[in-house]
């Protein structure tokens, strides 16, 4: 079975440095897949690579079979690509709703003729907006303004918004961050309904639990290669990843052995409680 996302030797170059270095990833078609790794380790530059915001330097992207390398963002949005940003880029003049709804309706070349001709499917786009709303839990505040909102509720409107344009497959960048535990955890379990509607996930995040959780296989990038790659029962067991992942505890590693080891399975199986 061809693999729906594939990258061969994806290598970003900036000023002589590798921020991904020959990094080959595949993402099945239904599937959740996660990418973990330390800060700078090079997650949000491969996913910028992935979706055409960032030139690689070699190496090659293939989505759905086809090469992608070099097509621009919007052209491989169309194909079905769809992701979400660590900052905020929300339109704060308009509603939830309205957010959601700019991203899920995509312009064609015979866009202005279905205007002339008052041919519209804004029941189908409003269906869309609804249902992404509902899967991060955002149903109740889809008439509020993103600044009536706290951080949390507008790190998922993002979320949403990348889901309303009914993508393949959606790239979740750090959708967790600003979320408390419990709000993380909701979160885990709507993104897993996700798969339900044929939608596949791929996601970068720093709440190791979340992505323990909730992800059927991982990766793990550091220093912008992949040190290590498996099932969550395989990554949480794997010393080499913890001294990747928790770049500021590697020293502590070495020191307390498999202290640092169950530490680290402990947090992540208070996740699943």
């Amino acid at each position: 079975m061809t693999a729906l996302l594939e990258t061969d030797h994806l290598t970003v170059t900036f000023g002589g440095l590798n921020a991904n270095d020959a990094v080959d990833i595949n993402v099945e078609r239904g599937t959740f897949v996660g990418l973990i790794g330390p800060n700078g380790a090079g997650k949000t530059t491969f996913i910028d690579a992935i979706t055409g915001f960032v030139t690689p330097s070699s190496g090659t992207v293939r989505f759905g079979g086809h090469d992608i390398t070099k097509l621009a963002p919007h052209e491989r949005a169309r194909r079905g690509l769809s992701r979400t940003w660590q900052s905020l880029e929300l339109f704060e003049d308009l509603t939830v709703a309205d957010n959601l709804l700019v991203a899920a309706e995509r312009p064609r070349w015979w866009s202005f003729l279905a205007d002339m001709l008052h041919i519209h499917t804004k029941a189908s786009l409003a269906g869309r907006v609804d249902w992404a709303l509902d899967q991060v839990g955002l149903g109740d505040v889809r008439n509020a303004f993103p600044s009536d909102l706290p951080h949390g509720r507008r790190k998922l409107i993002g979320v949403a918004r990348a889901l309303a344009a009914s993508p393949q497959l959606v790239l979740l960048d750090e959708p967790a961050a600003g979320l408390d535990t419990t709000e993380s955890q909701v979160l885990g379990a709507h993104l897993r309904g996700v798969l339900d509607s044929g939608i596949t996930v791929f996601l970068i995040d720093h709440d190791m639990a979340l992505v323990l959780n909730v992800c059927d296989y991982l990766y793990v990038l550091d220093f912008g290669r992949i040190v290590a790659q498996g099932s969550p029962a395989q990554i949480r067991t794997n010393p080499a990843v913890i001294a990747a992942y928790l770049g500021e505890r590697a020293g502590e590693t070495q020191a307390r052995g498999g202290d640092v080891l169950a530490e680290v399975q402990r947090e992540a199986e208070q996740g699943v409680q």
